[in-house]
């Protein structure tokens, strides 16, 4: 008998921090998988992003096994980081928060190009430049 999907979950991580409290907890408990082994395997793959919220897309099957496919962390996560700032800005057009070079944002876009709908780097990072901007980061060079 093949195995059977019985569901898919989606849910927001910090990196290499998962414990079974929730929202890991209340979101593959009521599936029945081993809550220890999703945790062990997910801290594994993300420790290099440690403290940062980590997407995730857990497929459930009937057997109680699960595939877990992680994205890269958010750009505004990243864009955060690499500025130094806690937040955003609040008033985006006459309030900047912060400032961002253009090779942050190569960075960023490279680590990003996986999950991002853009055909190549400078489409990219043209992508990564918006999400910078509505932040009220200023872009140097």
């Amino acid at each position: 008998m093949a195995k059977q999907l019985v569901g898919t979950v989606r849910f927001c991580v910090p990196g290499g921090q998962a414990t079974p409290a929730p929202p890991v907890g209340t979101s593959l408990g009521r599936f029945g998988i081993n809550l220890g082994q999703f945790v062990q395997q997910f801290n594994e793959r993300t420790r290099q992003y440690l403290g940062l919220r980590i997407p995730v897309v857990v497929r459930v099957y009937n057997d109680r096994s699960f595939e877990m496919e992680t994205h890269t962390p958010f750009a505004s996560d990243l864009l955060k980081q690499a500025a130094g700032i806690a937040k955003g800005s609040g008033n985006t057009p006459k309030e900047k928060v912060g400032k961002v070079t253009r090779a942050q944002i190569a960075e960023i876009a490279k680590a990003k190009m996986a999950d991002l709908s853009a055909r190549d780097l400078e489409h990219a990072c043209r992508i990564i430049e918006g999400t910078a901007r509505s932040m009220g980061l200023d872009i140097v060079d």
